[in-house]
């Protein structure tokens, strides 16, 4: 009988039962904990490694992905959040303790799959031990966002853009979001393009699923004759919020006395209003008179995404960087258009025209335009919200893990699994 495959799952910097839309928190989460729980009904044993950020919070939750995947908290530095690049000095404390709960519980990993440029560095160091193959993704890329970076406090590290080149090439495998992502590993750092492999992420289609819309407005508590629009994600400059405030304010213009019944949910963000990028945001809300149409939720359970999801004539994405855009899929797995910037995996994974529409990003005008064309045309938002559940169901997560399971196959020199790895 074939022994099951043991994997260390690293997610150093954010945990990925941490409630969603936080600074830290957002789809790295979801692909974490999705796939770490589709592996699990596989029979695949995972073990999460996460900084602890809380000494209430048991170093080992055995129950929250699956019967074979446990999320182990690591004491590493102080058991608080802090900042993502504060993290860096208490690395090695990190990989001490992993190694020494690997010896006490007498455990060797077959595969070590490490998520951002944090976990890459840990991942170095835990191959040198075990010789356990790495398989890195990195969900964002620090020569990227400096790319779209506006002013100096946006800048990522050298130390974070070093760690990522030296990943790329020790790792046996880069998983790619897209083939966007695939090029700019080849383009900005120089990977080894035999290394890469495209790998989207999934989505759960039998939670993300179509609810009602007069429903699911009743869940939420949104009137029935109200037109809602929705923004889900991080509250950060690169998420491009500001440009769909003011393309609220456009729409406000031109549609007049038929505006009253618009709103924006804005969902994300952490609950507090000394946070620099949320006050300024709701300092642009009143200049443009949007008080009483945009609204902030602060951050919102998966289990609560659905109905708001649902419940939107249309989620608008104007990030001006993704590297996939997670939240377009769970979107379209309700059943709702996407207006999305054409930017990195939104412009692969929306199909224009079919599932929502392409905007250049920073362009208020345009983005203003497609709102309204799908706001006051009902038969194409219905045409699209038929089209965009179909395109999800490729995403399907036992998909996806498919793919996942036959790359760790194959950087072990196991057998290829035979899986469907057709897009």
């Amino acid at each position: 009988m074939e022994t099951p495959l043991r994997v260390a799952m690293l997610s150093v910097h954010t945990c990925p039962l941490a409630t969603l839309g936080g600074k830290k928190t957002g789809g790295m989460n979801v692909y974490v904990r999705e796939l770490s729980a589709e592996l699990s009904r596989r029979g695949i044993f995972v073990d999460v490694f996460t900084r602890s950020q809380d000494p209430c919070v048991p170093h080992i939750n055995d129950n929250a992905l699956g019967l074979n995947a446990r999320v182990i908290h690591v004491p590493a530095g102080p058991e608080a959040p802090i900042p993502t690049n504060a993290i860096y000095p208490y690395l090695p404390e990190f990989v001490d303790r992993v190694l020494a709960f690997g010896r006490q519980s007498g455990l060797q990993y077959d595969v070590i799959h490490s998520h951002y440029w944090l976990s890459g560095w840990v991942a170095e160091r835990l191959h040198e031990i075990w010789s356990a193959p790495i398989i890195q993704m990195f969900h964002t890329l620090g020569l990227m966002k400096n790319r779209i970076a506006l002013s100096p406090s946006e800048y990522e590290s050298d130390l974070r853009i070093e760690t990522e080149r030296k990943v790329m090439r020790i790792a046996n495998y880069l998983v790619a979001a897209t083939p966007a992502e695939r090029i700019q590993l080849m383009w900005l750092y120089g990977a080894d393009m035999h290394k890469i492999c495209v790998i989207p992420p999934g989505v759960d289609v039998r939670h993300f699923c179509p609810v009602p819309q007069a429903e699911a407005k009743r869940v939420i508590g949104i009137p029935e004759d109200n037109q809602m629009l929705a923004f889900v994600g991080r509250l950060e400059p690169l998420k491009g919020v500001d440009t769909l405030l003011k393309a609220i304010a456009i729409v406000k213009e031109q549609m007049g006395v038929s505006a009253e019944k618009l709103c924006l949910s804005i969902i994300g963000g952490d609950s507090d209003d000394n946070d620099p990028e949320i006050q300024r945001l709701m300092d642009l809300r009143e200049e443009l008179g949007l008080g009483e149409f945009v609204t902030f939720h602060g951050s919102k359970s998966q289990e609560t995404l659905q109905y708001y999801y649902s419940a939107a004539e249309a989620v608008i994405m104007p990030s001006h960087y993704e590297s996939f855009g997670l939240v377009a899929l769970e979107a379209m797995a309700c059943g709702t258009p996407v207006i999305a910037s054409e930017v990195g995996g939104l412009a692969y994974l929306v199909q224009d025209g079919v599932t929502g529409f392409h905007v250049p990003d920073r362009d208020p005008e345009e983005l203003a335009d497609k709102i309204t064309l799908l706001l006051e045309n009902d038969t194409l938002r219905r045409e699209m919200s038929i089209a965009a559940v179909q395109n999800a169901q490729r995403y399907a997560w036992p998909r996806i893990a498919s793919q996942i399971t036959e790359l760790y196959h194959e950087s072990i020199g196991w057998e290829a699994s035979g899986a469907d790895t057709n897009l």
